[in-house]
């Protein structure tokens, strides 16, 4: 079980991987510690010389306008979290809670929220009980923070709503009676800090960030795989004519590609050919996902920021002074993943149209549709028809989020960002990729073997066959595809093909 330390330090989206896997143990810093206790002391400083401050001793949103005596706020604080609890859906999965949670602790690890050192102990209490509160999924639009979901996460520390205990689901209290914690008491502010903040956008991000990274990896193998299936050029690989183009993720797969064909006999088999060009969808590969891979490296730094920022409202400055800003607006958060959403999208589009090449038949080597004997069998026909369909769909789901808004809160929250739609939607589109480069790799690899079966195939293509020989059966004549597509996706999905080829081939 991985331990994970709450500090007021820099950190990355690769620092979570372990979220998504495994229960997590979580402490907090002294560092962490002192800057918490340091901001909640500004805080009384602050009520106790009668500051009007938002959400504290103010109504929310468009009834600011009206105060609340002293002798109410703590009821404030507990009315905001019960009445924003108003998500609906699915609930999020473990991973994603456990991030949120814990993003939750490092904004106020910067000391600016004004919250207790007992409202992040209570957080790391559930975390190392592994206590994850039950959030829906849908009804934040991603500004004033994600309020519902975060509302959902807020009903779970004062001990009311529900949570995912030991694969139960059950109420809150019953879970914490089990392990002994006591139910978080709101005091001032301490409602408005956990609801407010982009911390359900941002975990979102990361997911689709550390999933994103294998894909695009993942990418590559299966394009050299057809690039060695179909007969075409390896020259246009060749790192000299990619310098000529700035772009540095074009750079990095042109020179992948290269790598993973390194030592093929099938490439070196048809080097005097007469075909002249390839199609796009071959001799593009490092210009479509190299262009791929660097919206994902600017969308990794906008996300990283977000992970390392403060997205409270309102902030309690270190010189005392309070101030109303939003912070927990996610429209950085919501054009990362547009621009992610575009990218991977695109990975998608030109592997089906790979895909297509196959089902046309290769020179005289590879019959239609891979069928042995077309016209009885129908071979991958459908296969790729499932593909195109995976890529359609992602065409209409990578329509930005962020361009929409619609207000809220009687036009208070005027404009917002949507950026956990954005983020639900990217994952939906990364999945469906994974779906087609599964079936990509599948096809290849049966042309491979089926076609080119006496020549050597290229050092990293070679991997990846021997590796889907172990749980791929390759057999002639027609037969049900979804179990294979589902091999292959899940083999993608947790790393088994890219640290096959990995292990002995450095690609970048």
């Amino acid at each position: 079980m991985a331990i994970v330390s709450v500090t007021p330090d820099r950190y990355s989206y690769l620092d979570f991987k372990s979220f998504f896997t495994t229960p997590v143990k979580v402490r907090l810093s002294r560092a962490a510690q002192k800057n918490i206790i340091q901001s909640h002391a500004r805080l009384k400083v602050l009520l106790n010389k009668g500051t009007r401050i938002y959400g504290v001793n103010t109504g929310f949103g468009n009834l600011s306008k009206i105060s609340i005596s002293r002798e109410d706020q703590m009821q404030l604080q507990l009315n905001l979290v019960r009445s924003h609890a108003a998500g609906v859906g699915k609930p999020l999965d473990k991973g994603l809670t456990r991030l949120v949670m814990f993003l939750k602790l490092l904004t106020f690890a910067k000391g600016i929220s004004g919250v207790r050192l007992e409202v992040a102990r209570q957080i790391i209490r559930f975390l190392n009980h592994d206590i994850l509160p039950v959030i829906p999924r849908k009804g934040s639009v991603g500004a004033s923070g994600d309020l519902a979901p975060l509302a959902h996460v807020a009903l779970s520390l004062i001990g009311e709503g529900e949570a995912l205990f030991r694969d139960r689901v059950v109420p809150t209290l019953l879970a914490l009676k089990e392990v002994g914690i006591e139910p978080l008491s709101l005091q001032p502010k301490e409602g408005l800090s956990l609801i407010n903040g982009t911390q359900v956008s941002t975990a979102l991000a990361v997911k689709a960030l550390l999933s994103a990274d294998m894909l695009l990896k993942t990418a590559d193998l299966a394009g050299a795989l057809s690039v060695e299936a179909t007969l075409s050029s390896r020259d246009v690989f060749i790192a000299a004519i990619h310098q000529l183009k700035c772009h540095p993720g074009q750079q990095q797969s042109a020179r992948n590609i290269w790598k993973i064909l390194e030592g093929s006999e099938i490439v070196l088999s048809h080097k005097d050919c007469n075909r002249v060009q390839d199609p796009y969808s071959i001799r593009c590969i490092p210009h479509v996902h190299g262009s791929s891979r660097d919206v994902f490296a600017a969308a990794r730094v906008m996300i990283d920021h977000e992970i390392n920022s403060v997205s409270d409202n309102p902030l309690i400055m270190n010189t005392g002074e309070v101030y109303s800003s939003g912070h927990f607006h996610a429209e950085p958060v919501a054009q990362a993943l547009d621009m992610l959403a575009i990218a991977m999208s695109e990975i998608g589009a030109i592997s089906e149209r790979r895909i297509h090449l196959f089902m046309k038949g290769i020179d005289n080597k590879i019959p239609p549709f891979l069928a042995h004997n077309p016209g009885l069998e129908s071979g991958y026909m459908v296969a790729q028809v499932t593909a195109a369909a995976l890529a359609s769909e992602n065409k209409s789901l990578a329509h930005p989020a962020s361009v929409d808004s619609i207000p809220t809160s009687a036009g208070h929250e005027d404009f917002v960002s949507m950026a956990p739609w954005a983020g639900r939607k990217v994952l939906r589109i990364i999945e469906n990729v994974t779906f087609i480069l599964a079936i990509e790799i599948l096809i290849a690899v049966n042309s491979i073997m089926a076609y080119h079966k006496r020549l050597k195939p290229g050092h990293g293509t070679r991997l990846i066959i021997d590796s889907l020989k172990k749980d791929v059966h390759f057999t002639q004549g027609d037969r049900p595809l979804s179990k294979d597509i589902g091999i292959v996706s899940e083999m993608i999905r947790n790393g088994k093909i890219i640290n096959t080829v990995q292990k002995y081939l450095e690609l970048e």
